[in-house]
């Protein structure tokens, strides 16, 4: 028999969703100090946690990682799931930096959402135990909503938590969460939706061929897969065309002014076009009739279009291509 700890701490990891937001306020009801830690790359925001902490009052700190995610990125241990997602060796750094934190802020243990069985590939027993060898935190990683199910952790078999306020939720059904939510007065919460890039499908063909074509990118060339239409000119040139205003504006935002070239066209309402690093002569009039074959202007007649890059600004007189001529240059 173990006395109460006096002061538990707890620091879990926040996607924003309702089940994080659960997790924290099951420790919160039995009296434990719960903090929320969330992490930012170009895949995934921070948005949802804050407006989590803001509802629930739970504070929460937001910690960028770019480097260190790249760096698993680029070679999963665990590998890829449907798409360009590593869930698990992604669950694993996350626990792995919360772990930091929660060493040098004199938390006592860590804890999340998750929900056995809740996600086919990344939320099975067997995933979770995983994730938490890898992360280097075995036995100090609770999950509130499934613990029933899961083995003891630390924090159970010290007594720092009672195992018997935790649940035994497992599957994909979310009835037991929104009895749950209501309960705790939550009333207005996100829909179960993942919110990474990297399960998506589009923006995962994309960042592969990043991948293929280049040893390292910046977190603005992660940007701009989000945007416009990304055509693969050759080995070493892409180009990319925006399809909408809100495009325009971001290629505009992330592109480098030192190294790439924009293409507008002239005296015509067109897309903003980007390549990325420029390219030879010939690719940037190849780029300028992609990006006519896209405007108001005419593909019959050559057109004037303006290119700015760090070698200076100029006008060119292209042709524009039909788009139907150049889809297969498609990412």
């Amino acid at each position: 028999m173990h006395l109460k700890k006096q002061n538990v701490r707890a620091l879990g990891l926040c996607s924003g969703g309702l089940d994080s937001m659960l997790a924290g306020l099951v420790l919160r009801d039995q009296g434990i100090d719960v903090e929320w830690i969330t992490f930012e790359t170009p895949f995934f925001n921070a948005d949802k946690a804050r407006k989590a902490s803001a509802k629930t009052g739970i504070p929460l700190t937001v910690k960028p990682i770019y480097p260190v995610y790249m760096e698993m990125l680029t070679n999963p241990p665990a590998g890829y799931g449907k798409q360009m997602n590593p869930c698990m060796d992604c669950h694993a750094l996350m626990f792995e930096l919360a772990g930091e934190m929660m060493k040098a802020n004199n938390f006592d243990f860590l804890f999340s959402g998750e929900v056995l069985g809740q996600r086919p590939m990344s939320q099975t027993k067997s995933s979770l135990m995983y994730v938490a060898k890898h992360s280097g935190f075995k036995g100090y990683i609770l999950r509130p909503l499934s613990a029933k199910k899961l083995p003891e952790t630390i924090p159970e078999k010290e007594g720092w938590v009672d195992r018997e306020r935790l649940l035994d939720i497992a599957g994909r059904g979310r009835k037991r969460q929104i009895a749950l939510a209501s309960k705790f007065g939550i009333t207005d919460y996100p829909a179960p939706a993942g919110g990474c890039l990297l399960t998506d499908v589009g923006y995962s063909r994309r960042l592969k061929d990043l991948f293929d074509h280049q040893d390292t990118c910046t977190e603005e060339e992660l940007h701009l897969l989000k945007y416009g239409r990304h055509f693969r000119l050759n080995r070493n040139t892409k180009l990319i065309v925006g399809r909408t205003e809100k495009d325009n504006e971001y290629i505009l935002k992330y592109h480098n002014p030192k190294t790439d070239a924009i293409i507008d066209v002239k005296d015509h309402p067109s897309p903003i076009a980007l390549v990325p690093n420029g390219g030879s002569k010939e690719t940037i009039y190849l780029a300028g009739s992609i990006c006519v074959g896209y405007s108001k202007a005419s593909n019959l007649t050559p057109i004037k279009v303006i290119v700015k890059s760090p070698s200076g600004k100029q006008t060119i007189e292209v042709i524009g291509i039909p788009t139907a001529d150049f889809k297969k240059l498609l990412i």
